[in-house]
């Protein structure tokens, strides 16, 4: 279905206005996280908790992403969770277009094929590279934190420390006609389009 974007980031030195805007816009998405809490006291899964409830918003998915028009949105955790219950309560009790949200621990197969978003947590490149190549075809969001992520075939990679960066392999997004907004592109840190990796900032 659809939505719309934009992104920013916390405290670290150097770090883009915007970015910045968009990392406390997300912590206060976060039950019990106040904008003023120091980005240095918030934990990675928390962040990445956050980033992927904006994405909902924001990204642009094709009506055929869902089985009818109330279907809710499936996020969905492929392979070791590292998020405990903070996804849940991220996602708990909202809703984006109509739609509630339903976070999933799936393995692989069928299953993937269901999801609007999926952070795919497996260890092993083989592992993922495995499940992407399973996604390939579908207007699934695929997001993780591993360094070669987009290599992979995945289409949004997260780095987490003392601040946040993002990259997005538009030409995946693309290829399984999910828009990612201009505004979300302006703050990532990297971006691939056309074969050809950009650094942004």
């Amino acid at each position: 279905m659809a939505k719309r974007g934009q992104t920013a980031n916390p405290s670290a030195a150097g770090t883009s206005r915007p970015l910045i805007a968009f990392i406390l816009l997300s912590l206060t998405l976060l039950s019990g996280l106040a904008v003023g809490d120091s980005f240095a006291t918030v934990d990675a899964a928390r962040v990445e908790a956050a980033f992927l409830r904006n994405f909902a918003h924001y990204v642009i998915w094709p009506r055929q992403a869902f089985a009818d028009d109330k279907a809710p949105w499936q996020v969905c955790i492929i392979g070791d969770d590292p998020f405990d219950d903070i996804l849940d309560a991220t996602f708990r009790g909202r809703t984006e277009q109509g739609r509630s949200f339903v976070v999933r621990r799936v393995s692989r197969g069928a299953q993937l094929k269901s999801c609007q978003l999926a952070y795919v947590a497996f260890r092993t490149a083989e592992t993922r590279r495995a499940v992407l190549s399973e996604l390939a075809n579908h207007p699934v969001l695929t997001v993780g934190n591993a360094p070669q992520f987009l290599q992979e075939g995945g289409i949004i990679r997260f780095s987490v420390s003392d601040h946040v960066e993002f990259a997005v392999n538009l030409d995946r997004a693309n290829a399984v006609a999910l828009k990612i907004p201009t505004k979300v592109l302006e703050v990532a840190q990297l971006v691939v389009e056309n074969g050809v990796s950009r650094r942004r900032r």
